[in-house]
């Protein structure tokens, strides 16, 4: 995982808006940080690696995704894996979840553009599929949408999670 100085750490909204219950639940799962928000995405570094997002949706969310049948997502929180392999790496992957201005082109920009909060966890070298199985092993995380965010993907049911707390 990242480094950042505490003045970058110090960002991150979500870090103050996130549920106490949900810091617990992600350190529990191997991921208590540090979360950055999106003023410090210039920080990570531009390697290849896995990421993961927490996002909180304020209302209910329509998804205009026909194959999977137009779900609706509950508002909450929401963790997201993917993985950044390509020019730029983490740093610009995550850059690119951080704008909400940009065309819609994976399952999850439908979330990050209008998520209330965002943050993100850098895992450079890291696998998006290890970082879901850490998350749906425990108890307070369950598949909202069975093949979202992993249509190409044939270990994982989704690379969303949304958190239940118990």
């Amino acid at each position: 995982m990242v480094s950042l100085p505490p003045h970058k750490l110090a960002t991150c909204q979500w870090a103050a808006k996130a549920p106490e219950s949900l810091h617990r639940a992600l350190a529990e799962c191997g991921l208590a940080g540090p979360w950055i928000g999106r003023g410090a995405a210039a920080e990570i570094l531009s390697s290849g690696g896995a990421y993961a997002l927490c996002l909180e949706l304020g209302e209910a969310l329509r998804l205009d995704l026909p194959r999977l049948g137009d779900p609706v997502l509950d508002a909450g929180w929401y963790i997201y894996a993917g993985s950044a392999r390509g020019p730029g790496g983490l740093a610009a992957r995550i850059g690119r979840h951080f704008r909400r201005d940009k065309p819609v082109h994976w399952h999850v920009d439908r979330l990050t553009t209008v998520a209330g909060y965002i943050a993100a966890l850098a895992v450079p070298d890291g696998r998006e599929c290890a970082l879901i199985a850490r998350l749906a092993a425990s108890s307070g995380f369950a598949v909202p949408l069975p093949g979202f965010g992993s249509s190409d993907c044939r270990r994982c049911a989704s690379h969303l999670l949304a958190w239940a707390p118990v």
